[in-house]
């Protein structure tokens, strides 16, 4: 492949790149199929810079240049450092939403794709802004970089309280399990003490029922007793009296 003024785009983004070139093979410091996407590349630096050229370090050193390969040649795209103008905001926000549209993003919770392109529009809001006044760009720079930590520990804590309600969720079934078989046995040994309750009720119906029948004989011998020595008392005491009768005359 033959060095171009424009080289292919490896993929679409938001953030504006200048024209790709050739990295030339002694300069390049990794070799082909191992660059990744936002790798820093360390070029030669100049000896005196004007301000074009200090501008452009600092757009590459808070954007760094994206590398890829293509057949044995290693290819850099640096962001550019044109001025942004009023109508290159507008084709930014149309591109957003074309964007948002053509790859489907939710417009509600959490989105990777929404959050990626969101990203890039902030990181060409960044490109803009250096480009007219790096002070401004890193000072936005610092607020990106800010929010992203912020973001990570809300994810971080959003995993570890997801992690937390998973293991309570677990010890919640492994109890839940647990109180199961209890409630099994608590059952079992509830049944088994009323089986006993209604057979000790059985044996004390029968123990009343035994010594109401022995009372009520105990009565009716009693009674009988008791008439026979009264009969016998009266027939004593008619002989006595009898005995007696002759005597007295």
């Amino acid at each position: 492949m033959t060095l171009a003024a424009q080289g292919p785009e490896p993929w679409p983004s938001l953030l504006k790149y200048g024209n790709a070139s050739i990295i030339p093979q002694k300069t390049a410091t990794s070799k082909p199929g191992a660059s990744k996407a936002g790798s820093k590349i360390v070029l030669p630096m100049e000896a005196k810079k004007d301000s074009v050229s200090q501008t452009e370090d600092i757009l590459d050193s808070i954007l760094p240049p994206r590398t890829w390969t293509e057949g044995s040649d290693v290819w850099i795209q640096k962001v550019s450092s044109a001025p942004a103008t009023r109508l290159d905001v507008i084709n930014l926000q149309e591109k957003l939403d074309q964007q948002l549209q053509h790859r489907q993003a939710r417009e509600t919770g959490i989105c990777p794709i929404r959050e990626e392109l969101y990203a890039q529009c902030m990181d060409e809001l960044i490109r803009q802004v250096t480009v007219n006044c790096a002070e401004r760009g890193l000072l936005l720079l610092r607020v990106r970089d800010e929010l992203r930590m912020t973001i990570a520990a809300y994810q971080a804590l959003y995993e570890s309280s997801v992690a937390f309600g998973l293991r309570k969720a677990l010890q919640a079934e492994v109890g839940k399990a647990n109180m199961e078989v209890r409630i099994q046995q608590l059952e079992a040994e509830a049944k088994e003490l009323d089986r006993q309750v209604a057979e000790w009720k059985n044996k004390c119906e029968v123990n009343e029922k035994k010594e109401i029948d022995r009372k009520a004989y105990e009565e009716k011998k009693h009674a009988e007793e008791i008439a026979y020595f009264t009969r016998s008392n009266k027939q004593l005491k008619a002989q006595l009296e009898a005995f007696l009768a002759p005597a007295k005359k």
